[in-house]
């Protein structure tokens, strides 16, 4: 098994959990709620979204602990890994991964294109952070 730092890893899903909610909440909250159509009705309880908020921080914790592997890897290569590097890696993953997967959404399934665009900025904000920040632990 390959050294991984559980530290890094959940202050990256953390930091990760953190953003998201920014994003979609006080920083972009109603442009977001804009694109996707959602019409809030002021009887939404915090309470009836903790499963949500449970697998969200369960896939940001995956997410950050395959993200270290891949560093630690990169490693071996590249020498010692810079929070620049760490980004960078982030990066070209999001484009190779999570961009050109969550366009079939677009292509095959009818997401709106703008909100597609969206998702998509905040998750390259999000995985360059956590690259940042598991390759500088």
């Amino acid at each position: 098994m390959f050294p991984i730092n559980f530290a890094a890893v959940a202050v990256a899903a953390v930091s990760a959990f953190v953003l998201g909610f920014l994003f979609h909440g006080p920083l972009f909250g109603k442009l977001w709620m804009r694109l996707a159509d959602i019409h809030p009705t002021g009887n939404e309880k915090f309470s009836d979204m903790l499963p949500q908020f449970f697998w969200n921080f369960v896939a940001n914790f995956v997410t950050a602990f395959v993200l270290a592997g891949i560093l630690w890897m990169s490693s071996l290569s590249m020498g010692v890994i810079t929070w620049q590097r760490g980004a960078f890696v982030a990066v070209w993953l999001w484009f190779g991964f999570m961009v050109t997967s969550s366009s079939m959404e677009v292509i095959w399934m009818g997401r709106k294109m703008k909100l597609w665009l969206f998702e998509s900025a905040a998750s390259l904000v999000i995985m360059a952070v956590m690259g940042a920040i598991i390759a500088a632990w």
